[in-house]
């Protein structure tokens, strides 16, 4: 008689495997309603933390030290791909997947510093340019997305493995820019607030007050041409901004001094009537329409004459 030996789900791979199937069937069905629940303040969050962003648009790859050469074709085309990966977390619904999208930017993120510094990426350089790639993605629902994955996710997977790591980043890198600072950038109070504000734009000029460049050999970084050319665009409305209110003033000083001379002209031409006021006479009729002439005297008028040929 034939024996069926019975399959192995002792082994802890099966059991995750097993646990996997059923997160991804259970948490399909209850997305809907376990996502971001009208119970939590996650909308609220997600609001605080987009608009948080938004105004942090400012921030430079410099300020965050991220040794990320954007310049070399391969570093910026790792970059697109870690902000597409970031931000297609939230079309997800297993969040096993929605750490997959997690993990996925944060390799695109090693790959862009060791093609930068020629050397394997260490955590002191992913984090910060973790920090400039969320800046940059903004993604959508980002605490929802984090609350979710907190709560609803295999709790093993989050404590080991590379997954929970990038996931635990990915938590700090936010709770940074919540909390981001003047000191943060290594700026002063003020010109954290101009930059807030949008009163003023950052630029680093070298000695020469040229922008600075990038050499791969010593593992700098290099101003992203789009920023620069930014720069350059404000500066030029900053500059015909200045020059339009200038002439606007001109402008209103003209129409004043229009306004006064002819202010001056009437009182002028006031003054002279008053002086020599204007004495209207009737007109004198001629001699021919005068009543006392005599029509006899008149010459008769001309009549024709025929000539016959």
């Amino acid at each position: 008689m034939c024996k069926i030996k019975p399959r192995n789900f002792s082994s802890s791979e099966s059991v995750e495997r097993v646990m996997d199937q059923v997160e991804k069937y259970i948490m399909t069905r209850l997305y809907k309603s376990v996502f971001c629940p009208e119970t939590t303040d996650d909308e609220n969050k997600d609001l605080a933390t987009q608009n948080r962003i938004r105004a942090l648009h400012w921030v430079t790859i410099q300020m965050l030290c991220v040794s990320m050469d954007e310049e070399i074709p391969e570093v910026s085309d790792n970059v697109v791909k870690a902000i597409t990966d970031v931000i297609e977390m939230d079309s997800k619904r297993v969040p096993r997947d929605k750490l997959a999208c997690i993990t996925r930017c944060s390799k695109h993120i090693f790959s862009a510093i060791k093609i930068t510094k020629n050397e394997p990426a260490s955590a002191d350089d992913f984090l910060p340019a973790l920090i400039y790639i969320v800046l940059k993605a903004n993604p959508p629902r980002l605490q929802s997305n984090i609350q979710y994955i907190t709560r609803f996710c295999n709790p093993s997977r989050l404590m080991t493995g590379e997954d929970g790591y990038y996931f635990t980043n990915l938590c700090c890198a936010v709770a940074f820019i919540e909390k981001l600072d003047a000191q943060s950038l290594n700026l002063s109070p003020e010109e954290f607030e101009r930059y807030m504000s949008g009163q003023a734009s950052p630029r680093h000029p070298s000695c020469d007050g040229s922008w600075p460049k990038t050499s791969p050999e010593h593992g700098s970084t290099t101003t992203n041409p789009v920023l620069a050319q930014l720069h350059q665009n404000l500066e030029l409305l900053s500059s015909l901004s200045s020059r339009q209110e200038k002439l606007m003033e001109c402008a209103q000083s003209l129409q004043s001094d229009l306004l006064s001379w002819q202010d001056s002209v009437q009182q002028e031409v006031q003054d002279i009537l008053e002086k020599y006021p204007l004495e209207i006479r009737p007109p004198i009729a001629s001699a021919i329409d005068a009543d006392n002439v005599e029509n006899n005297r008149l010459p008769p008028p001309l009549t024709p004459q025929v000539f016959s040929g």
